[in-house]
């Protein structure tokens, strides 16, 4: 089984955050994981089988195999049954954040620089809320977009706050794919290295979404009931 890698104290935070009871969710799981070693991307609540609260998080490399899936879970489900910020019965899922990822620091900005995105803005820029084209990179806060359905009279480049987006995905691309495959075996190779050139079982080739491979649900019954494995 893997190892929790350390993060150092100060992590980097998120720009782009979720409302609601997600952010409730979010405020309690984050310093878990973090103490595990890992990273928040994101946390979605869902009327999915009732209802479900998935939780997306990654090593700082940007991987994150079935086993540390297993390992988030088994720390965050008890905190969150302790903390009780969903008022009815839920499923947990952990996952990874999949290849065509969610952004949410800056660094993932400037990680993922070159690839196809769409974003949604919360606030608008020039009157527009959704924007799509190729990531540039980005300059401090900002997120340097080179559009793909500008009108004749509109520059390619535009800047777009990150702390006032809804929503930053990658778009699934032939290049994505294979840029993702390359960071996950380097990845893979790192922690063999560092495991006296032994890899550590059950590793994937890259950080491919793990949905459904472990889940705990219901994760909390009206009546504070009990915990049961899911699929």
């Amino acid at each position: 089984m893997n190892e929790p890698v350390e993060t150092p104290a100060g992590a980097e935070p998120r720009l782009i955050v979720e409302p609601g009871i997600s952010a409730r969710v979010a405020a309690i799981v984050e310093p878990v994981l973090e103490s595990l070693g890992y990273r928040l991307v994101r946390v979605r609540v869902s009327g999915t089988d009732g209802c479900t609260v998935q939780v997306m998080a990654e090593r700082p490399d940007g991987t994150m195999t079935i086993e540390d899936c297993e390992i988030a879970s088994r720390t965050v489900s008890p905190v969150l049954d302790a903390s009780d910020p969903v008022d009815r019965a839920y499923r947990l899922e952990l996952s990874s954040p999949g290849i065509d990822r969610p952004l949410v620091r800056q660094s993932d900005f400037d990680r993922y620089a070159g690839n196809d995105l769409k974003i949604e803005m919360a606030v608008a820029v020039d009157g527009r809320k959704r924007f799509r084209g190729r990531l540039l990179g980005a300059e401090g806060h900002l997120a340097r977009v080179r559009r793909d359905d500008i009108a004749a009279d509109e520059a390619a480049d535009i800047l777009l706050p990150i702390e006032d987006m809804a929503e930053a995905k990658l778009v699934l691309t032939d290049a994505l794919i294979a840029e993702s495959l390359r960071r996950g075996k380097d990845a893979e190779r790192l922690r063999g290295a560092q495991n006296d050139n032994q890899p550590a079982d059950g590793q994937s080739d890259a950080p491919v979404r793990q949905d459904n491979l472990f889940q705990r649900g219901p994760g909390k019954d009206r009546d504070r009931g009990h915990h049961e494995e899911g699929e």
